[in-house]
């Protein structure tokens, strides 16, 4: 009994609060906030006399929002400006989506009243249909114009109308083959090369690997990057990627001697007291305590040392005036190392971790070429990180 009680109570507060916010909606001239509301206050058992309120602001609300709805459409005719357009249109289809939210749970009865709620319901087909016509008309011919401008944000809005225009009336027109116009007449085209101003040989994989966008994953909507020209496309902007000194430290193998020492176990001994007897038990037998010893090991190791450093710096060009936008310096290393290892002693005495050194040899030490192509990796993820952080158009 208390469990349904309290179910009571909490069914109405919660009722109460969002009656109370359905009407704070109404008087604030959230229409379609206080219909949403209403509505989902009234699924269920809708006929229920404390649901009562709901059905009283869902007839207001109804009311006042298709003679708001009506009157601005009104003003928008009056006024003739084509870019109201858009609006008629989307206003007309709120008028029919209204209707549809309501048309499920009707009729809608006013008990003290005795009558149904009145919801004056009306067909808008015509004016969607009508509406949807000359919006399209108005974006086609306005879309085609924007076209024809050599800027390319004045483009891109022509894109996003005809996107808008497929969307609200799927195959008008050429309106995909214009909207691939304005894909292409709105894109950024980069180019991408690679310029070497040290007295070093660039190896040629590393120069392919640092010009192969297609593996940064940068193209965006409006940017494209090429490290090829193509013929029949006109670039913005481009992007230089300049060597400026590249420095290989000599092979150097540095050599260090050290020793180590442990005890470990020797089997056993009798064990002794302070006078150098041997300690029995009480059954008269010789006690055995551990047995150790140390060993020793002299390491010599051997650390093969190289390292290549690439500095360079990421220039943007604007193609359209020839002018340097911005530079972005860019430095990478990378290091050359191997370590060996012999001893003369027992190699037991060494850490576990250690002792793999002991089984490695010298290796030949990788070419200059080899070590500027090896930086490779940490360049490209650095052009990347500056090509991502730093747009062409702000």
């Amino acid at each position: 009994m208390k469990k349904f009680t309290s179910l009571l109570i909490l069914f109405i507060i919660t009722t109460s609060c969002g009656v109370r916010q359905t009407r704070d909606m109404l008087t604030s001239g959230d229409y379609d906030g206080a219909i949403i509301n209403a509505v989902d206050g009234l699924r269920g058992n809708k006929n229920a006399k404390g649901k009562q309120d709901y059905v009283y602001m869902l007839e207001e609300a109804f009311a006042k929002a298709k003679e708001r709805d009506l009157r601005n459409i009104n003003a928008w005719f009056k006024d003739a400006n084509p870019q109201n357009l858009d609006k008629i249109y989307n206003t007309y289809l709120q008028l029919n989506n209204r209707q549809e939210k309501i048309r499920p749970l009707l009729p809608l009865k006013l008990l003290k009243e005795g009558r149904d709620a009145i919801f004056p319901f009306e067909d808008y087909s015509d004016q969607i249909i009508s509406s949807k016509n000359s919006l399209s008309i108005y974006l086609y011919n306005n879309c085609k114009a924007l076209l024809a401008n050599k800027d390319k944000i004045v483009v891109r809005r022509a894109y996003d109308d005809l996107m808008y225009l497929e969307s609200i009336n799927p195959g008008y027109k050429d309106v995909n083959k214009l909207i691939d116009e304005a894909q292409f007449k709105g894109t950024d085209f980069v180019h991408v090369y690679t310029k070497n101003e040290t007295n070093m040989v660039i190896p040629k994989q590393l120069e392919s690997d640092l010009l192969d966008f297609s593996t940064f994953g940068l193209n965006d909507k409006w940017t494209v990057y090429h490290s090829n020209k193509q013929k029949n496309i006109s670039y913005d902007y481009a992007l230089s990627l300049n060597f400026r000194n590249i420095a290989i430290s000599p092979e150097q193998v540095k050599e260090k001697e050290f020793s180590k020492e442990k005890q470990i176990l020797d089997g056993k001994k009798p064990l002794l007291n302070n006078q150098g007897q041997v300690v029995k038990d009480s059954l008269g037998n010789t006690i055995m305590v551990d047995k150790y010893k140390t060993i020793r090991i002299n390491i010599y190791e051997f650390r093969q040392f190289k390292s290549a450093q690439v500095t360079a710096k990421v220039d943007y060009i604007n193609l359209n005036n020839n002018q340097l936008i911005e530079t972005f310096p860019l430095a990478s290393e990378f290091i050359f190392e191997h370590v060996y290892a012999k001893y003369n002693g027992d190699r037991r005495a060494c850490d576990d971790d250690y002792l793999n050194y002991f089984n490695q040899k010298a290796i030949p030490f990788p070419s200059n070429e080899q070590m500027v192509y090896d930086t490779g990796n940490d360049l490209k993820n650095k052009v990347k990180d500056i090509i991502a952080r730093n747009k062409f158009r702000k």
